[in-house]
Parts: structure tokens; sequence; C-alpha cells
């Protein structure tokens, strides 16, 4: 990333937050605005392109595959293992019917008596059944009842297998029909499919509907949630803003004889973070304290971000040094966070000062830490500041964020640098930062917010 201008260093304050080595850095020559096309990176080397294995099966139509397989085993069926067979049904299950792929599955059988199928054969058709347009579970049933007659019992593995493919075609109500019929059959959902169904319900049902199956599965199966769960729970409550469920729901995991790990107070601590509430964030992080969870980054990161956020940045600061003083070294999010809060406050040239210790501690500022950058310094007026920033970003080839291109754009227009908006606009659309459309509707609206502002006497 590029480093200060040292037009810009010559108006930060020396004040650091963190003391740090003095370093030397060699002064580079001042940049100027505009006068040169950013340096491109040099684009990632691209892997060779993995081969291509061109599909048995072009065609749905049943006749066409038997021939194609029976020309597959002519004078070597004992020569072919089962791995083979189950590539074979696989690739014409992903453009036949279900039907017309059990009818193939029987003529491999029969066409070659050594090939005995197994789970992962049936797991297939499963699979295919599970995702058939317009299907129903009695397509799936007809599958386990046909692995059943052939000698193997669905195992959690089906049930894997059948929930996920479910839930990958939206059917999450039929997943969980299945899995209660499944576990009354002694093939219940291990821990892993479990939670992954419980955190799709959290995506798409309504919160008593989740409920009322982790309380069925508990009280009529023995299935009982675990940490996970109650993570994924309590990460869905967050979400919606109902933190004080998130916390009746810690109380049940302690309950339950779980323990709250780190995660689970991050989790809420953002749920807070996102309502500006800095007085309840730092409650959590004392209870975290009391409960011997020691913080890890993540916890500082979103007590700085917090705490910003809602303007308390003098302690934001405060945690900064008790997070490095915990051996925790701050990164651009921590950074980041910071500047933000600095800049809400009027604080750019502080930020700044900031991002120099950031840089002097060997933290690489990302494309986010400059548009919380370049957006506090238009917000205070410092556009000379804001232009010698951007000039690092072009060099770099940053994109630029929606709210720091349109409050560039519109400092330009408002001391009459329109020529200098439009560069700035064509470099926001070659650097693909917006959308032709987005960007262009920006740029017009401000430009008439400066003629109307003209014609009143109110352009600066």
């Amino acid at each position: 990333m590029g480093k200060i201008p040292p037009a810009l260093r010559s108006a930060i304050s020396s004040n650091t937050l963190l003391k740090t080595p003095t370093t030397t850095q060699p002064e580079k020559s001042p940049r100027h605005f505009l006068n040169k096309k950013p340096s491109r990176k040099s684009k990632e080397s691209v892997s060779p392109e993995t081969q291509k294995i061109p599909a048995v099966f072009k065609s749905p139509e049943l006749s066409e595959a038997k021939k194609i397989f029976n020309s597959l085993i002519t004078g070597k069926q004992n020569h072919i293992d089962r791995p083979f067979h189950n590539s074979l049904l696989q690739s014409y299950a992903s453009i036949s019917t279900v039907d017309n792929s059990i009818s193939l599955l029987r003529h491999m059988i029969h066409k070659n008596p050594s090939f005995v199928p197994d789970r992962s054969t049936y797991h297939i058709l499963i699979s295919q059944s599970c995702k058939e347009p317009d299907s129903n579970l009695s397509s799936v049933r007809n599958i386990l009842n046909l692995m059943v007659t052939n000698g193997l019992e669905p195992n959690q593995g089906t049930t894997d297998i059948a929930v996920r493919s479910l839930c990958s075609v939206n059917r999450v109500d039929d997943a969980v029909e299945l899995v209660k019929e499944l576990s009354s059959k002694n093939s219940p959902p291990d821990v892993y499919t479990y939670n992954f169904l419980v955190k799709c319900l959290c995506k798409c049902r309504a919160l008593s509907t989740v409920y009322s199956f982790v309380d069925e599965l508990r009280n009529s199966f023995d299935i009982k949630p675990n940490l996970v769960t109650y993570t994924i729970l309590i990460d869905n409550v967050c979400n919606t803003k109902n933190l004080r469920e998130a916390m009746r729901l810690v109380s049940a995991l302690s309950d339950s004889g779980f323990r709250p790990d780190c995660f689970v107070y991050n989790t809420i601590m953002k749920g807070y973070c996102n309502l500006s509430k800095g007085s309840e964030v730092i409650g959590v992080y004392k209870k975290m304290k009391e409960e011997g969870v020691e913080p890890d980054l993540v916890t500082y990161n979103t007590l700085i971000f917090g705490l910003s956020k809602s303007g308390r940045v003098g302690e934001a600061k405060k945690f900064l040094k008790i997070m490095v003083e915990a051996g925790h070294f701050p990164d651009a999010v921590t950074y980041t966070s910071l500047m933000n809060g600095m800049c809400r406050e009027g604080d750019a040239m502080g930020a700044m000062a900031l991002l120099e210790e950031m840089e002097a501690r060997g933290c690489s500022p990302n494309a986010c830490t400059y548009n919380t950058l370049l957006h506090g310094l238009c917000k205070s007026r410092l556009l000379e500041k804001g232009i010698e920033l951007f000039g690092v970003m072009e060099e770099d080839g940053m994109k630029l964020e929606t709210a720091s291109y349109a409050t560039f754009v519109r400092a330009l227009c408002r001391v009459g640098q329109v020529a200098e908006a439009y560069e700035v606009f064509d470099y926001a659309v070659e650097s693909k930062s917006l959308s032709d459309v987005a960007a262009y509707t920006t740029l017009e609206s401000t430009l008439k917010w400066l003629k109307k502002a003209k014609e009143q006497g109110h352009a600066v």
C-alpha cells in the first residue's frame, strides 16, 4: 500500500496513541493530482486450466445411455470397479430423471453382476431426487426403500446428503420433515447436519419455527442443541436486533451445561455495535472477564468499533492500549474503526496521524482505511489533503467506496474543480469501483446541486 505523501506528513501531529520505535522512511517526491494514470498491479498468476473431463452422457435418453454403458464395459467387466460405475451414474443423473437413473442402475447391475452398489451409489440417486423439479418426498422415500431392499440401511451420511440437497433448492420444510422421519427410523442427523439445518431455518423462517424444530427434536428424539447451535441462534437474534433474546439464550446455554465462549460474546457485542450501544458493548466485555473468558483480537476490534461508532473515541483509544498489553497486535480493522470514529468527531487530521502510526508499526492500511480517511478529510473541508490522499489511492489502484466517492466529488464541485470531479468519475468507472450508472448518477446529482446553489447564491 502507498505511504503517506510528504505534504500530508508535515501537517500531522507527532503525538501517537502507542509508543513505537523511531523509524526513518525515505521521502517520496510529491504526487500531482490526476496527472498520470494509476500504476496497475500485476495480476495474480493464473493457475493452469483444470483439464475438463467430457461428459459421458450427452442425452437423457435411457436407451442411448444403456448403449454407451454397454460399449464401455465390453470385454472388461472384471476390471471395472465401483467408483467407475458410480461416476457413470452421477454423470447420467445430472441430465436425466430419477426414474431413468434407477433404470440405468438396474441395467448396470444386470450387465455387470460384479458391480455391487453401496450407499454412495444410492446417495447419488437421493441427491437427484431431492433436486428434481416439482419433486416431493415420495421420490426420496422410494430411493430410501430401494436402499433398504438391497440391504443398506440409511445412516447419518444418508441424512446429511438428503438435508443438504433439499436445502440447496430451498426445500427447507421438506428437509425438516425428512429429518423427523429418519430420526424416528434410527437415522438421526449428526451434529453437523443438525446445525446446518438450524442455520438454514434461521435464514428463512420465523424464530418461533426454529425454536419449535429444536424443541421437537430434543423432546421426541433426544437430539439436543450444542454450543454451536446456541451460537447460531444468538447470531440470528442479534442480526434482528433482539439483544434481550440473545442474553436469554446465553442463560439457556449455561443452564444446558455449556460455557459461553469468546465467539458467543463477540456475536452479542456485534449486535450491540449495530445499535451503537457502547455501554452495553463494554458490559459484555466485563461479563466475559468475570466469566474467565479471555478476549481475543475480534473482541477488541468489535469493542473499539462499537465505542468509536457510538462517539466514545476516547474510551476506544484506551482499549487500543489494553489490547496491545494483552498481546494482540492491532490490525487494519482496529485502526480503521478508530479513524472512522475520529473523523465522525471532526478530527480528520488526528485520524491521519493514526495512519502514520499504523504504518510505522508495520500494519498496512487497506482500501477501507483510505476511503474512511478520504471521506473524513472532505467532510472536514480539508480538500487539499483529500486530493493528496486520493493520489495515493489512484497510484495503488484502490477502489473508491460509494460514500467517499460521492463526498469527494461534491467537495471538488463545491470549489469549482468540476474538471477534476469528472476525472474522479473516470477513475471510479475504470477501476470498477462503482457501476457506470451509479457513478454518473452521483456526479449528475452533484452538478445539479451546484447549479442550484449558485442560483441561490449559496455556492462556496
